[in-house]
Order: C-alpha cells, then sequence, then structure tokens
C-alpha cells in the first residue's frame, strides 16, 4: 500500500495545556480509520493536526506529492449568500454535474428534501450541514478528514453515508478519517480504530466492536487499569457479543480470551425482573394513545396513531427528520393535545423528559455540582442496590475533583450527564430521551447506557444513534408518513421499510420537499401494544402465528379500516367539490385534481396494506 501521510514526534501544546507531546502515525492507501476517545483528549485536534488545518508545536507531518485532501470541520464554513446548488457544485453546467452519477446519488442522499435555489443562510444549522458534507463529498479526493460526519443526519442519513464511504474507493485506493461517536458507523464504515487518551494515540485494529473486544484485553492484562473502568467495558463487550454476529465479524485476532472474560457475565439487564419492579411502581395503566391525530399549522404531523404503552416498556422512536417524533413524545408527555382521538395517562405515572435545551439546569448554573446533588435525594435505587448521588456521578463519569465545578463551566457532555443525574433522582417512572447522545463521548455512552440497564420503569428513546437504540430498548416504532408502526426486526427492518438511504425527494434544481415515507409508507400502521411484545407485527415468512402476533395483526386490520374509511370519505368529499367548482377557474380545478390524486394513491397504499395484513392472518 502506498504512504499518503505521516506525522513524526509531533507535539500540540496551548498555553494552558499540552494535547500531544511525541506521537507518530501514519496513512496508507486502503485506510479507513475512526477516532474515538473522551471528550477534550484532542480528537478534533489531532484530525486538524493530520489534515495541515492546524500547525504542530514540534515534529512535522509530511504529505506525498500532489495530495488532494478533503476536510469536513465541526464549524460552519459555507458562505450564507450563496445557493444550495451553487455550494455543492459551484458553476459547473447542469448537464455536467447532472450527468455524473455520483453526484446525482449524493444529492439524493443529502439534500433531496431541500429547495435547490435555497439560500445557504436562510436554513438551520443541521440542513447546512448536510450541505457541507454533501459540497465535501461531491469533490475529487484522496483522503478524506470528517469531523463528526453524522451530526444532524437522521438514521436514513447515516446508513447512505456508511453506503457511500464503503463504495466511495476501490479496494486498496483512498483514505478517510473520521471523529465521531455514532458507535454503529465505527463498526460499519472502519478498518482501524485510534484511541485518543493521555496524550497518545494508540491503534486497533477493526471497528468499535474489534476495539472493544482488544481494550477489554489490554484492560484485563494492565495492572494500573481501575476495577470499574474495566468491569463496564466487559459489561459493553458482553452485550456486543451476545448480539448480532456482524458486529463482530471483523476482528483478525483470535477471541478465544475475550469470551472468557464474560462467561459469567450476566445480561445487561433483566427483562422479566425490571418489569415486575415497573408494574409495582406503575400500575396496570401508564399511556393510552387511542386514535389520536395531530394537526399543526394545516399540516398532518401524527395521523390516527393508537400505543398503549405497558409497564416495562423500553421502546426506541424512529423517523426521518421532520417526521414528527418529538411530537409524539410530547403527546405522550401530555405537552400537546391531539387534533383528534385521545391520550390517557394513568394515576401514578410520572412523567420526566431529558430534552435537548438541558432546562433543569437553567436555575443550578451558579452551584457546584455537589451542592446540586446535595440538595437532592439522599440516595437512588440502581440494580437493587442503594446509591448516594456521588456514587451515581460516579458511575456517569464524574471524577472527585469535578464536583466542586460550578454547573456553568462544565462542558457539554458533563452538563448532559448532570441534567440525567437529576432527572432521575426525582424518581418518575416514565423516562423519555429526545437525542440522548448529543455531546457525549463513547465512554460516557457506555457509563449512561450501564446506569439505564438498571432503571426500571417505561423507557421512551428517540435517537439517530443506532447503537443506542439497540442496546437500551427491546422493540423499536417507526413514524412513516404520520403513521406509528412497529418494526421487529428493529433499525435494519425500518430502514428497508424507508427505502435505505435516501433522505428524501428528487434531485437538481427541480427538488422539491417529500414527505417522509418511501416503500414503507405502504406497509399501514401497527397499533404498537406492548403486551404483545417485540414481535407483534406482520413478518414475512414466519411458518405460524403466536397469540401475541394474532392479536397484533387484528389491531393493525382494524386501523386500516378505520384510514381506509376516512380516506373515502375525504374522496367522496373532493367530488362534490368537484361538482360545485367553477368549472372556469382552472387552477382551483387543477388543485382540486391534485388532491385527489394524492388521496387515490393513499387509498391504493391503504388497500396494499390492508391485503398484507389479512394475509397474514390467514397464514
Amino acid at each position: 500500500m502506498a504512504h499518503l501521510l505521516g506525522a513524526e514526534r509531533v507535539g500540540i501544546a496551548f498555553p494552558t495545556r499540552t494535547v500531544f507531546e511525541s506521537i507518530s502515525l501514519g496513512l496508507e492507501d486502503g485506510d479507513r480509520i475512526g477516532i474515538v476517545g473522551r471528550n477534550g483528549d484532542g480528537k478534533s485536534t489531532l484530525l486538524r493536526m493530520l489534515a495541515g488545518r492546524l500547525e504542530p508545536t514540534s515534529g512535522r507531518v509530511t504529505l506525498r506529492g500532489g495530495l488532494q485532501v478533503g476536510v469536513l470541520d465541526q464549524q460552519d464554513t459555507l458562505d450564507r449568500d450563496s445557493t444550495i446548488g451553487h455550494a455543492i457544485v459551484g458553476d459547473r453546467p447542469e448537464y455536467e454535474w447532472a450527468g455524473d452519477a455520483r453526484i446525482r446519488d449524493l444529492l439524493a442522499g443529502l439534500v433531496g428534501d431541500l429547495e435547490w435555489h435555497a439560500r445557504i443562510g436562510d436554513l438551520s444549522g443541521g440542513q447546512r450541514r448536510r450541505v457541507a458534507l454533501a459540497q465535501l463529498l461531491a469533490g475529487d479526493w484522496d483522503v478524506l478528514f470528517l469531523d463528526e460526519p453524522t451530526n444532524h443526519l437522521d438514521v436514513q442519513g447515516i446508513a447512505w453515508l456508511a453506503d457511500h464511504l464503503n463504495k466511495r474507493y476501490a479496494t486498496g485506493r483512498g483514505a478517510f478519517v473520521a471523529v465521531t461517536h455514532d458507535r454503529w458507523f465505527l463498526d460499519a464504515v472502519c478498518t482501524g480504530t485510534w484511541e485518543v487518551h493521555d496524550g497518545q494515540v494508540e491503534p486497533f485494529e477493526g471497528g468499535y466492536a474489534a476495539y472493544i473486544l482488544q481494550r477489554v484485553e489490554r484492560d484485563r492484562m494492565s495492572a494500573a487499569t481501575e476495577a470499574k473502568r474495566q468491569n463496564l467495558m466487559k459489561k459493553e463487550l458482553a452485550w456486543l457479543r451476545r448480539g448480532a454476529p456482524a458486529r463482530t465479524a471483523k476482528p483478525k485476532f483470535r477471541i478465544d480470551a475475550a469470551n472468557q472474560l464474560i462467561e459469567d457475565e450476566p445480561p445487561a439487564r433483566d427483562p422479566i425482573q425490571l418489569a415486575q419492579l415497573a408494574a409495582t411502581r406503575l400500575g396496570k395503566d401508564v399511556v393510552d394513545i387511542v386514535d389520536a391525530s395531530v394537526e399543526l399549522g394545516g399540516r398532518t404531523i401524527l395521523d390516527d396513531v393508537t400505543w398503549r404503552i405497558a409497564p416495562g416498556e423500553r421502546a426506541g422512536i424512529l423517523g426521518r427528520n421532520g417526521a414528527g417524533k418529538s411530537t409524539l413524545l410530547a403527546l405522550i408527555a401530555g405537552r400537546i393535545r391531539p387534533t383528534t382521538g385521545r391520550v390517557k395517562t394513568g394515576k401514578t405515572v410520572k412523567i420526566a423528559e431529558l430534552t435537548q435545551d438541558l432546562a433543569e439546569l437553567t436555575e443550578h448554573e451558579n452551584d457546584p455540582v455537589r451542592v446540586v446533588v446535595s440538595s437532592l435525594k439522599s440516595s437512588y435505587q440502581s440494580g437493587g442496590k442503594e446509591l448516594s448521588p456521588g456514587q451515581l456521578l460516579e458511575r456517569l463519569g464524574f471524577r472527585s475533583g469535578e464536583l466542586s465545578t460550578p454547573v456553568k463551566d462544565l462542558s457539554g457532555g458533563q452538563r448532559r450527564r448532570l441534567q440525567l443525574l437529576l432527572i432521575l433522582l426525582d424518581e418518575p417512572n416514565v423516562l423519555i430521551l429526545d437525542e440522548p447522545t448529543n455531546d457525549l463521548d463513547t465512554d460516557m455512552l457506555a457509563a449512561m447506557e450501564d446506569v439505564l440497564d438498571s432503571w426500571a420503569g417505561c423507557l421512551i428513546v428517540v435517537s439517530h444513534d443506532r447503537y443506542l437504540i439497540e442496546r437500551v430498548t427491546d422493540h423499536q416504532f417507526a413514524i412513516v408518513d404520520g403513521w406509528l408502526r412497529h418494526v421487529p426486526g428493529g433499525v435494519d427492518a425500518y430502514l428497508a421499510l424507508s427505502g435505505k438511504g435516501s433522505v428524501a425527494g428528487k434531485v437538481g434544481p427541480a427538488s422539491q420537499p417529500s414527505t417522509a415515507g418511501g416503500a414503507g409508507a405502504t406497509a399501514g400502521a401497527t397499533d404498537g401494544d406492548s403486551g404483545a411484545g417485540p414481535n407483534a407485527s406482520v413478518t414475512a415468512g414466519q411458518p405460524a402465528l403466536s397469540g401475541a402476533e394474532r392479536r397484533a395483526l387484528e389491531k393493525e386490520a382494524a386501523s386500516l379500516d378505520r384510514r381506509l374509511e376516512k380516506a373515502t370519505k375525504q374522496r367522496e368529499g373532493l367530488l362534490q367539490r368537484f361538482e360545485t367548482a367553477d368549472h372556469g377557474d382552472f387552477d382551483a380545478l387543477a388543485a382540486l385534481q391534485a388532491e385527489l390524486a394524492a388521496v387515490d394513491e393513499r387509498i391504493g397504499e391503504l388497500e396494499e396494506a390492508w391485503l398484507e395484513t389479512h394475509e397474514g392472518l390467514e397464514a
């Protein structure tokens, strides 16, 4: 393999801190590297130094002559006055870029739902991030340096990006280095992992699963490694080894010794015990959403949703950006009321939300961490053990020296963990997590998951982090065209339903925002009764239906009947409007015709879903 670039005894020092003293590493053709480590240990600094954006204090970085390097920074560097089209393809004529299959693919995968001529300055931060990524990937680069490339991408966008990077270069050609906390993404695209810690860069073979396997073995053999961190990694390894076989397919080394570490390691959580504890705390009724629809600004966000949340249910919510996930959470929490239908909350239910705005910390900004936690409960039950707030802080990754730090001076990840602590100490029995992985590195994500494993109650999670969803929830639901659908196959099944990878829409100047339906729109809605368990949905090819599966299909059939009746009445109303319309008003007639075509298409989709469901019942 050809050598692309190398760092020789480089050091980076700032006035208040030395990040690296003397590290040497290189990048070869064919390398696919993921960089992991704790927040603040220098991951982005290392990336910028290798990319030539930051001069080392000592040593040198050398690049092969003529090497083309592309960089995705965390900061937004786009021209606010430019348009999306110009930012991505520049002044190239349309026939030229439109004839390039790679350009068409990345436009469909990243910006297909955005207006081609929209001004960059009018976009949201997430939309600008996608444009910046598309701009970078449109170029021809020998090496790509990507700093948090999955930020602001939904599950489909992350899957598309992984697929693009895997196909972008021929085997043994090109290279990329990515800093990311998305563990699924690391496993999907990386053949090597660099861990940044204590001023060093330690290489590991394989993606995240391989890194965990090797790290556990390293920690086991290192007398200086503290027992707590080792046990946490062992638990993470145990879950990885019990999960999908693909997660451990990449390691090339012998893993028998690592398997011995987890022979006696129990499962991450005991679902029966947690369900019993949850039922004791919650009673029979939690939250029942029945035939609920939500309309905002003249647009239907949720359509005829029925979901009876059971005690101890741990569910992940999937869906594209803007599909209505946060609206569903607000409906469960009682922050909004349905336009039609009803939401019933049990008398003993106490709901808490881990929101994205850190509102729980506002009143504590000037207080040290120890003052905040000492003013709350003196103990917390976790996994059958009684923990003090300080012990819980330790499990969430706080060091003793950080307890005197004012809340306003904490890092984003520390504030996020403290926010979770305040919520847990309030002892809710229904916990809603809205994008809980923001600002957390891989170690802190593992620590948070460890705490959630022993939490008894209902857990509802919205996240684009596939690893987290699969790790802490028992089954998943997806919002597709406003419908709530149970997906027993998890994230992979959801991606297959939604048309893996593309964010939406057509490509090019005529592109318009499209609905977040994809192939999954034909599947109808599943009334997610958690009592039916994670397999309560139509699954092709099953030899026989269990009682739970049959009940779920019967619910789906009833839901589809209601939707068909509703759509049919809507069609009849449009036909009546045609009869009374001014036949000389061609614009109004065209609008009515478009509405009618959309309703006819929806009726066709519902009928297909109805047939599929009844075929499943007859199987």
